[in-house]
């Protein structure tokens, strides 16, 4: 079997296997989110702006919280995932939280199979894009799905990040991407300790491959922030030097761990 080849099915396998871990997590704090908490950060919460009123597209969402956080903005959010457990989780919690949010099970290069119409935000964050091979693909969705002065929001993680070892000791990666990386790993990031072993295949994608992608299919670059913290403890070694706010304690503030883009689908 052609691990690379094969990637789809091993990813779906590794989020369906991670789902229950995550919902029973302290990390994400499924109960303070019923009783009101947000799941958006700051770095995203600027970018969207007002969303009454507002369609959004959420690809990559996971169990659903930030849909479900944009729909009590006032979004019309739709929210899209690759793993049945975790679109199956979604559901359930938009009904516990009273929320009109809806969730649509597909992989982001098969949406335009599963999804019609247009939307006045796409948004994506935090940890999607390396489980995306071909970036021109993604760029093309969201084009697709983009209405014509419709805004992309995204926020992820800074590749620099993906280049350490997991313990930040040193380079073990290429910042460019080089193929698939197919790694395996006991417990998952929100709960160290669970009970669970996945492979996984992901990819790393250099802040030009991200940029130009978008160029290529018709958006608009309107701004490129750089961040030198998480707003997610999810890696090994951190410090909390504010509130929500984590770095690598050894390595302080000298890498960039997070970087937004804001772009507009131009009109012709």
């Amino acid at each position: 079997m052609n691990t690379e080849n094969n990637y789809l099915e091993i990813n779906k396998n590794s989020w369906n296997n991670r789902t229950e871990s995550h919902l029973k997590s302290e990390f994400y704090d499924v109960e303070g989110f019923l009783n009101g908490k947000s799941s958006l950060n700051e770095i995203e919460l600027n970018l969207l702006g007002d969303l009454k009123g507002k369609s959004v597209l959420h690809l990559q969402c996971h169990f659903g919280q930030d849909t479900i956080s944009l729909s009590r903005l006032g979004a019309k959010a739709t929210g899209i995932d690759l793993s049945d457990k975790a679109i199956e989780s979604a559901d359930k919690l938009a009904i516990e939280a009273n929320s009109d949010a809806q969730f649509i099970c597909s992989d982001v290069y098969d949406l335009p199979n599963h999804l019609q119409g247009e939307f006045d935000i796409v948004y994506t964050s935090y940890g999607t894009i390396g489980w995306l091979p071909d970036l021109d693909k993604w760029a093309k969705v969201i084009s697709k799905f983009l209405k014509p002065g419709g805004k992309f929001i995204f926020v992820e993680f800074h590749p620099v990040v993906w280049m350490f070892d997991d313990n930040f000791e040193k380079v073990g990666y290429r910042y460019f991407n080089s193929g698939a990386i197919i790694e395996t790993e006991n417990g998952t990031y929100a709960d160290r300790n669970a009970d669970i072993n996945q492979s996984y295949v992901m990819w790393n994608h250099d802040l030009s491959e991200v940029v130009n992608s978008l160029i290529k299919n018709g958006l608009e670059i309107n701004s490129l922030d750089e961040f030198d913290y998480s707003p997610y403890n999810c890696f090994n070694h951190t410090i909390e030097f504010e509130p929500n706010k984590y770095r690598i304690s050894h390595l302080d503030n000298k890498i960039p761990m997070v970087y937004s883009i804001a772009a507009t689908k131009k009109d012709h």
